[in-house]
């Protein structure tokens, strides 16, 4: 069992930055991709950034060159750092964390970021 609890969200204008965290109770490196998904209304979840044990990530074409992925394993907490936001950025962010053998996955609560003037 992981418990996961994201933190970090908001309000902030188009530009700015934000940087979310999420917090596991339990070693989130081996054997778990981390991910941060997202959320807006009337729309599917969908992958915005994942990192593997050894460090290799993937983003979202969308946020490439803008949000960047990051763990730290002496805190069991994974980061999203989230730069130049546009509106288009506004979603409930889950963190997700998913078992390479068994493929169970566990989620955080979400946490609201919002993009607006």
């Amino acid at each position: 069992q992981v418990q996961l609890v994201e933190s970090g969200g908001g309000l902030v204008q188009p530009g700015g930055s934000l940087r979310l965290s999420c917090a596991a109770s339990r070693s989130i490196f081996s054997p778990y991709v981390m991910g941060w998904y997202r959320q807006a209304p009337g729309k599917q979840r969908e992958l915005v950034a994942c990192i593997f044990s050894g460090g290799t990530t993937n983003y979202a074409d969308s946020v490439k060159g803008r949000f960047t992925i990051s763990r730290d394993n002496a805190k069991n907490t994974v980061y999203l750092q989230m730069n130049s936001l546009k509106p288009e950025d506004t979603a409930v962010y889950y963190c997700n964390a998913d078992h390479i053998f068994s493929r169970q996955q566990y989620w955080g609560q979400g946490t609201q970021v919002t993009v607006s003037s």
